[in-house]
């Protein structure tokens, strides 16, 4: 598309986005009203936002518009995935500048619909704005479907630590597009758009999990928002957390051991969760850790001892670049 966004008008690119749309069956109302209508069949709706800005969550150097619209979609719906609810919809509130051009925003929709796609959901609807800089909100939507929601209080003493999907590779993609490289692609595609194991969510409710929550802060971090919640102690074991050679590789380069990527990167978006310890999980769980009665130490350790190592993300004080 040629043009700028202020060539091309409020109204006409709300036009231009709108266009890209898909919908789903949950979907009533879409885009082009002053409201969407979707189907809340459980009664209950899950719901979830996030604001990216551009220069502290993405650089438009490192990622394409489409990467940007795909990860945008992608953190928001791995927390409706992570209260064990299925993703149904998606609304967009838009800030961009009037030179920017207008293939940017209607890329970033494609990345948007395309993440949606994935997680059986739909964009909705939303509002475009003028501004100085991008800024990308989200609001998700999830339903239920007659479970309880997953949340973060439920973790007993006695229960297993179990993840699912990516751990550190964001962060390794991270360290190698700020050296100014590019590869290897699979770390680099890892942070530039992420995937969250959105069925493992719903899966893990109906496996009995107690608490659950996706990995969007760091391991550390995001099992100590589950520790706290619960009043427990959760200890990880380090060795049952596979690295990649090539992650190991990254790290040697870099000066940097991978396991502080796994234990504290951020933006993979796994899911980790708690679960009685005689339940039979699948494979694609893996089993990291325990929960354990508080004490003296802090309310997550690794291999016994406390994790003394900066890292996790704040959004007071990271900058993406």
């Amino acid at each position: 598309m040629k043009g700028t966004v202020g060539e091309l008008g409020e109204f006409g690119l709300i036009r231009e986005l709108t266009s890209r749309l898909t919908t789903t069956p949950a979907v009533r109302v879409g885009p082009g009203d002053d409201a969407a209508v979707v189907a809340a069949p459980d009664r209950r709706v899950v719901a979830s936002t996030d604001i990216l800005l551009e220069g502290r969550h993405f650089r438009r150097d490192w990622s394409t518009a489409y990467d940007v619209g795909r990860k945008a979609a992608a953190q928001n719906l791995a927390d409706i995935a992570a209260m064990g609810a299925v993703p149904t919809a998606l609304l967009l509130g838009l800030v961009v500048p009037a030179e920017l051009p207008a293939a940017w925003p209607t890329e970033m929709m494609d990345g948007l619909r395309d993440e949606c796609q994935v997680a059986g959901a739909a964009v909705v609807g939303g509002d475009v704005v003028g501004g100085d800089t991008i800024m990308i909100s989200i609001t998700a939507l999830g339903d239920l479907r007659n479970h309880e929601p997953v949340t973060r209080a439920g973790a007993q003493p006695g229960d297993v630590v179990a993840v699912t999907g990516w751990l550190g590779w964001s962060a390794a993609g991270y360290a190698v597009l700020s050296r100014g490289f590019r590869s290897p692609r699979a770390f680099v595609e890892a942070h530039r758009r992420p995937e969250p194991p959105y069925h493992a969510g719903p899966a893990a409710a109906g496996l009995g999990a107690t608490a659950m929550c996706d990995v969007s802060d760091g391991l550390i971090a995001d099992l100590g928002h589950i520790a706290e919640a619960s009043k427990v102690r959760i200890d990880i074991r380090s060795g049952a957390i596979d690295i990649p050679s090539q992650m190991n590789d990254i790290g040697q380069a870099v000066g940097v051991d991978p396991i502080q990527w796994v234990l504290t990167g951020g933006e993979d978006h796994a899911i980790v969760a708690t679960f009685p310890p005689d339940v039979k999980l699948p494979a694609r769980w893996k089993v990291i850790g325990e929960v354990l009665n508080p004490s003296a130490l802090p309310q997550v350790t690794v291999d016994g001892a406390p994790w003394t190592s900066k890292g996790g993300w704040d959004h007071f004080g990271d900058i993406e670049g």
